[in-house]
């Protein structure tokens, strides 16, 4: 059964406190000088609540989920108990009806909406009697912060205070505090949002929190709880953001159910392994979906107000510095003008939750090419990224840009490898495997070669030659099965500059090794200066990097438009 919110008509109390939570100081260390009791009581929470007549209400909902037994244990707790001329009997009769649906479809109590959006939401750990100095931002068991002042709880009139409980403290208030989701929860509660939500829940554990929990006494040597408190655990607020953290402010852009489908439909066969890779079908399900949800998160912690409207860095975006140490040309995650039209936030429906904003997404406006459909660039001086060398002496070469070269700055990371021939008749052949290539979309593949001069401004005629070569592309079909091609016929480089050779444009691989150890896809780069042309060519390879960028037919096709009707 999907959890539900409790529905109240105070919306605006919980927008208005959420505002007071952040601005609250805590209490005097002059409280003790302050503090004097108002009643005194020598039972338990339990007891007390149970016994007092106006609250009977609460009192059957606190039994009905089997919180009398916490209530009436050791562990301390301060209780805010809404009166029954503010909580009614259908009221609560609603409360329990729904707590025993969920949990006869098999809900949790830790997870039931009843114990977490009501109960909990009314009980804070440890002891809070207020003084007349008190002014404190105190968190509830259901990790939600609440304004406790002398007079008031959650934007609510306290009606009665301080009525100390052998394991805790009581009040009464006058009205029910208003539960006020976090970004997480609220894409539970958000029928539309369903398939974000199932995804990202998917990966939810608790994990048992002993402090948090009641012990009740040892039976055979070990602990038993009366009430064992698991706290949340989901790997996606790593990998995305603590979007169920209420000392946190993030933003998240969800799609609504009807475009998670479109784009699920469509990047599944960007994903496509094939039949040898272990749990392929899963590995397709996963990133198709991760494809949609990285770098719809964003902290406004690194998105100030005066910055957010340029640009919207979402968690999974690079800095500059790392970019660069990463030789990434591009910056992915990164969205120019969020709220302008076609930008990510355009058209999306705002809704304020307890630690940020959800933007809910009827037309989601993150482009693939901004997020995981990135250009993918290997050094060939990287000996991780050198697969096979033939007729070539062994290491490679590894030459580097001086600061004072005039090429500096213009060749990635400032070096490149050369492919020097073992013999001065040998043709040398070098393979390089490229990493995370995805089926089903057409690349644009480069290889960039580097001139002599870029690391002996003195090099001779010889040396500055021009290359002439052949390139393979291999990969897997299908079945596993190795593939070898060509691309093209013959190329030649020009000398003396950095040059940029396109050996194919809009190459399509059947196959995706995104993730995978073992890269599958791989590029050859063959010299074929014949003895007659040692005058005209060189059979040195200088390579730089080789490059499969994305061919994207929609924004090649709107800028041979914008160059036509200039």
């Amino acid at each position: 059964m999907k959890k539900k919110f409790i529905k109240t008509n105070k919306i605006w109390v919980a927008a208005a406190f959420l505002v007071a939570l952040f601005s609250t100081s805590a209490c005097s260390d002059e409280w003790n000088e302050h503090y004097d009791p108002a009643v005194t009581n020598n039972g338990t929470l339990w007891e007390a609540i149970s016994n007092q007549n106006n609250l009977s209400n609460f009192t059957r909902v606190v039994k009905a989920c089997g919180y009398d037994l916490t209530l009436n244990g050791t562990q301390v707790f301060t209780i805010f108990a809404p009166t029954d001329d503010v909580f009614s009997s259908e009221e609560a009769d609603a409360l329990i009806a729904e707590f025993q649906a969920q949990k006869n479809a098999g809900v949790k109590t830790a997870d039931n909406s009843v114990v977490k959006q009501f109960l909990q939401n009314h009980i804070s750990l440890y002891r809070y009697p207020v003084s007349s100095l008190t002014n404190d931002s105190i968190t509830m068991m259901n990790g939600k912060y609440q304004v406790l002042t002398p007079t008031t709880f959650a934007g609510v009139n306290i009606t009665s205070s301080n009525a100390l409980c052998d394991n805790g403290v009581l009040f009464t208030i006058g009205d029910k505090a208003e539960y006020f989701p976090n970004v997480f929860e609220y894409l539970g509660s958000d029928n539309d949002l369903d398939s974000v939500y199932q995804f990202l829940n998917s990966y939810s554990v608790y994990e048992f929190n002993e402090s948090k929990s009641v012990p009740g006494g040892i039976v055979d040597g070990q602990t038993v709880y009366l009430d064992s408190v698991s706290d949340l655990s989901n790997i996606m607020f790593t990998t995305l953001g603590k979007i169920n953290a209420e000392d946190s402010t993030y933003w998240m852009i969800a799609p609504v159910n009807s475009e998670w489908t479109r784009m699920v439909n469509e990047y599944e066969k960007y994903f496509n392994y094939d039949k040898t890779v272990n749990r392929r079908d899963s590995l397709q399900y996963a990133n198709a979906r991760m494809g949609i949800v990285r770098g719809t998160v964003f902290s406004r912690t690194t998105n100030p107000d005066a910055a957010f409207q340029d640009s919207a860095v979402s968690t999974n975006a690079y800095t500059y510095s790392m970019r660069k140490m990463l030789g990434q040309d591009e910056a992915y995650y990164l969205y120019k003008k969020p709220f302008a039209s076609g930008g990510v936030f355009d058209g999306t429906e705002d809704i304020v939750c307890s630690n940020g904003h959800v933007r809910k997404a009827n037309t989601f406006n993150i482009d693939k090419y901004q997020t995981f459909m990135q250009t993918i660039k290997i050094e060939a001086e990287d000996v991780r990224r050198q697969d096979t060398i033939i007729s070539a002496e062994e290491p490679l070469t590894v030459r580097t840009v001086a600061t004072s070269n005039p090429f500096y700055d213009m060749l990635s990371g400032n070096s490149f490898a050369e492919v020097i021939p073992e013999l001065s008749s040998s043709r040398p052949t070098v393979t390089f495997n490229i990493p995370n290539v995805l089926s089903n979309i057409p690349y644009d593949i480069y290889a960039v070669f580097a001139p002599a001069l870029a690391y002996d401004t003195l090099a001779t005629e010889e040396d500055r030659l021009p290359c002439l070569f052949r390139a393979s592309i291999g990969y897997n079909d299908q079945n596993g099965k190795a593939q070898s091609k060509r691309l093209g016929t013959s190329y030649s480089t020009k000398a003396d500059v950095v040059d940029s050779v396109l050996l194919y444009s809009g190459y399509v691989v059947p196959t995706c090794s995104y993730g995978l150890a073992d890269p599958q896809v791989t590029i050859q780069i063959r010299s074929t200066v014949s003895d007659k042309q040692t005058s005209t060519y060189s059979r040195t390879l200088r390579i730089d990097c080789l490059i499969f960028k994305p061919h994207d037919e929609e924004a090649t096709t709107e800028s041979a438009k914008r160059n036509l009707n200039q």
